[in-house]
């Protein structure tokens, strides 16, 4: 990064140890964080021995310390920001919390004195995006109320961590170790991760209580008049469904509107449809209606994480690293946002980004097309672009620069590159159409329904790549809103087009179909992320995600970091092909643990309204004070509680009812 700056500044330089220099300008880096919280026992050497006597650890001054690996750079950093001859010092560390902590410890703990501070805030590492940075750059007590806001997530994830570990680990730890007959059981504990953990092991045993209910749906099979003959292309099937004036209507035979719960009704039915002949039905109602669909949203970190665990089966953490390097060779710009819209400036130039996707092979055509119809134009009067839904950093999108840097990148970064440029070109095309059409035959007081959806535009699909409609099954064992089928035979849909209120269909026959209510699914590496982006809900909806938006659990740039270290510690597997998330045995009892005396930590929307609380300071709206006051209260408190609880005992039942799925 620290290079690229240099690019762009067009200085000759000349290259030093941990540093670049021109006659009036230096630039050096950081590698990571230099420096980091201390641990107690800097505060007092009887804190290094772990006891329930030193505990709540609540320390009125913090202290800091240079990390050891890094100490050599951190010196050449603090000689370079304390040299007489250095007056401004432009701060160009990574645009968003944690960047803004990594240079205000720098600072703090380099003692520079005074000098001018300007902050370069940028959304792209392209050489006119950084020169823009450094143009419009901001005295640094701008960015006062972030800082503050990162220096409070570090306080509340150290006393959170240190506190809860010790005490749960002294009063719990003997009680594992003795139950998997371990050596000893140092318990792992933290704000965000526990709660993650906690979503695992609910919803594993959510699957575990899970009783399937067998359900018989009947299906009849209707013919076109005329077509009895050979005409099997035009033959579709309808689903019996109980409406008022049906033999079963209201009878607790029924398993919801659509099935009964056992098949000897389900024949019962078929037998008493079969008995009069001809075999026919009316056509009783027939809606034809045009369905929109719109191109869904720009991608923000947790939806492409999401997005590239379905398609490529990787995690989180490894789609971050992918987002980061094509950020890094100035493709994309700035991954770690949680908008999924763009500012109104950035529209304002978006011509340029479109521009240079067409010397992009697959969509050199497309962004070619978009800039002839001049779509782009419009583009800010849309819900793609939003000011009040951006808070650091508007979405992933393409930047139309570095495309000689694809050549370099291995399959999968080309691949993700290709993913988002799709998703941004979308956005310029007009919406697929669909033609629906929803059939409801009578038999005899009984109704069928049946449902076709007919794609007559593709719209943004053609670039978006979905390949075809997807098929949107209802879910088995729910009551589909019409037992609905993709179609594209032109045969089939003429024939459509022909059927009226009233018409007298023939009926091929009439079969029972058997179906099972299906258990909650398990977590993928994706969803997990996206269901802490929510708050622990996992919303499918897309336009009900961007309603909750900001109350979620850990950050963009954190989510992925806090799965992999579960996956580390060994309380939660990750399986590598399918992405699936399941809990650990011991990841199951340190879950009975905390519930068992810590329970909030466990619970997602405290969890988001700590995150909240630090986007309040950030915002201004509370002080630093009250924050670390309602933190300290809570850390004490429940030390406390978890102090006066005598119920390790108790902790073997939950134990055995967890390792029962576990036995070799």
């Amino acid at each position: 990064m620290a290079q690229e700056f240099a690019n762009a500044l067009k200085k000759s330089w000349r290259r030093n140890d941990g540093y670049m220099e021109a006659e009036d300008a230096v630039v050096t880096w950081c590698v990571g964080h230099l420096v980091t919280m201390s641990y107690p026992e800097a505060y007092d050497p009887r804190y290094k021995r772990w006891s329930l006597e030193t505990l709540p650890f609540l320390p009125r001054e913090f202290k800091y310390q240079v990390i050891d690996n890094v100490s050599k750079q951190f010196q050449i950093v603090s000689r370079l920001l304390n040299r007489q001859d250095v007056d401004t010092i432009y701060i160009c560390t990574d645009s968003g919390r944690e960047g803004e902590y990594i240079y205000r410890l720098v600072d703090q703990m380099a003692q520079v004195g005074d000098k001018k501070r300007r902050r370069v805030w940028i959304d792209s590492q392209t050489e006119e995006e950084i020169l823009r940075g450094i143009r419009d750059a901001k005295d640094w007590s701008a960015y006062d109320n972030l800082s503050a806001s990162a220096y409070l997530r570090a306080k509340e994830d150290y006393l959170m961590g240190i506190n809860f570990s010790r005490l749960l680990t002294l009063k719990y730890g003997n009680t594992i170790s003795n139950y998997l007959r371990t050596d000893r059981t140092v318990l792992s504990v933290g704000r965000v991760m526990t709660c993650v953990l906690g979503m695992a092991v609910r919803r594993e045993r959510e699957i575990r209580s899970f009783v399937k209910t067998p359900f018989y749906r009947v299906l009849g099979t209707f013919l076109p008049p005329g077509q009895a003959e050979g005409g099997q292309a035009y033959a579709f099937e309808a689903e019996w469904r109980s409406t008022e004036g049906s033999r079963y209507f209201g009878t607790p035979f029924l398993y919801k509107d659509n099935g009964f719960k056992e098949k000897k009704h389900a024949q019962e039915l078929i037998d008493f449809l079969s008995e009069d002949r001809p075999l026919t039905a009316a056509v009783a109602k027939i809606e034809k209606k045009k369905e929109t669909k719109n191109p869904p949203l720009l991608y923000n970190l947790a939806e492409i994480q999401n997005d590239c665990s379905k398609m490529f089966k990787i995690s989180p953490d490894e789609t971050l690293k992918i987002a980061q390097e094509l950020y890094e060779k100035k493709l994309v710009t700035y991954p770690r946002t949680d908008a999924r819209v763009l500012s109104t400036a950035v529209a304002k130039e978006i011509h340029k980004n479109i521009g240079g996707l067409k010397n992009f092979g697959p969509l050199g055509v497309f962004a070619g097309e978009v800039l002839e119809a001049g779509t782009y134009k419009s583009i800010a009067k849309t819900r793609y672009v939003n000011d009040k839904q951006i808070t650091d950093h508007y979405a992933i999108i393409p930047t139309g620069q570095g495309l000689s840097a694809l050549g370099r990148l291995s399959p999968l970064a080309h691949k993700v590159f290709e993913v988002i440029a799709r998703r941004f070109l979308s956005i310029f095309f007009p919406p697929a159409v669909y033609q629906k059409y929803s059939l409801e035959l009578e038999r005899m007081k009984e109704h069928f329904f049946a449902g076709f959806r007919i794609l007559v535009d593709r719209g943004y699909l053609k670039v978006a790549d979905v390949s075809g409609p997807k098929k949107e099954a209802a879910k088995e064992g729910e009551a589909s809103e019409q037992f609905q089928k993709n179609v594209d035979n032109p045969e089939f849909i003429r024939m459509l087009g022909t059927l009226k209120k009233g018409m007298v269909l023939e009926i091929g026959g009439f079969a029972i179909k058997e179906g099972e209510t299906s258990p909650p699914k398990r977590y993928t590496s994706g969803s997990m992320i996206l269901a802490m982006e929510n708050a622990g809900q996992l919303i499918e909806d897309e336009e009900l995600r961007a309603q909750i938006k900001g109350s979620g659990i850990g950050t963009s740039a954190t989510r992925a970091e806090i799965l992999k270290k579960l996956v580390n510690i060994k309380y939660l597997a990750l399986n590598g092909k399918t992405q699936a998330i399941t809990p650990t045995l011991l990841g199951e009892m340190i879950f009975d643990v905390v519930n068992a005396s810590i329970r909030q930590l466990l619970n997602p929307d405290l969890t988001a309204s700590w995150e909240k609380g630090l986007t309040y300071v950030a915002e201004g709206s509370i002080t630093s004070d009250e924050y670390m006051e309602k933190l300290e209260r809570f850390v004490a408190g429940r030390t406390g509680n978890v102090m006066r609880l005598n119920n390790q005992y108790q902790l073997r039942e939950y134990f055995d009812a967890a390792a029962q799925y576990y036995k070799k």
